[in-house]
């Protein structure tokens, strides 16, 4: 089977729903993943929206989520007692997720979250890491991916 990930909130292509959204509660949505690679030993997600005026906007970047988790529940912004979850900065200048908020009137916006699964236990990373540099850092130990869209529009 291929490494997949999904949301109990939303489909592959369905729209995002407002309370994950700036304009809404702004928490993370809940986020569930099956069939990892066997090597997996921990995880990074990214989500970030290609669709933003200026070029990509990154939203969120979680790092060292336990290899042996499957799930992130809704609201996951400020770790779980069982683990350190790092943060990047993202490009709204915070260390946690911050939902859609594209410009009113500029169409849909697709939301990519990208999980990679990765053959190292923890990235070692500054505590003001940026989203980018959390991707740039895991990518060379990425042993799959997995990948979500959701659409938001104002």
């Amino acid at each position: 089977m291929s490494f997949i990930l999904n949301s109990p909130a939303f489909g592959d292509g369905d729209p995002i729903p407002l309370k994950y959204s700036r304009d809404g509660d702004n928490v993370s949505p809940p986020l569930e993943w099956q069939y990892p690679p066997p090597t997996t030993q921990s995880y990074v997600l990214v989500v970030d929206d290609p669709d933003a005026p200026s070029g990509t906007f990154r939203h969120w970047a979680v790092y060292n989520i336990m290899g042996s988790r499957d799930r992130l529940p809704e609201g996951a912004t400020a770790g779980a007692k069982t683990e350190s979850l790092g943060h990047g900065v993202n490009d709204f200048g915070n260390a946690h997720w911050d939902g859609p908020q594209p410009p009113q009137g500029h169409g849909r916006h697709h939301y990519h979250f990208r999980l990679a699964a990765l053959d190292v236990p923890e990235l070692k990373l500054p505590a003001k890491a940026k989203v980018e540099d959390v991707w740039r850092a895991a990518r060379p130990h990425i042993v799959g991916e997995a990948e979500l869209v959701g659409t938001f529009e104002r």
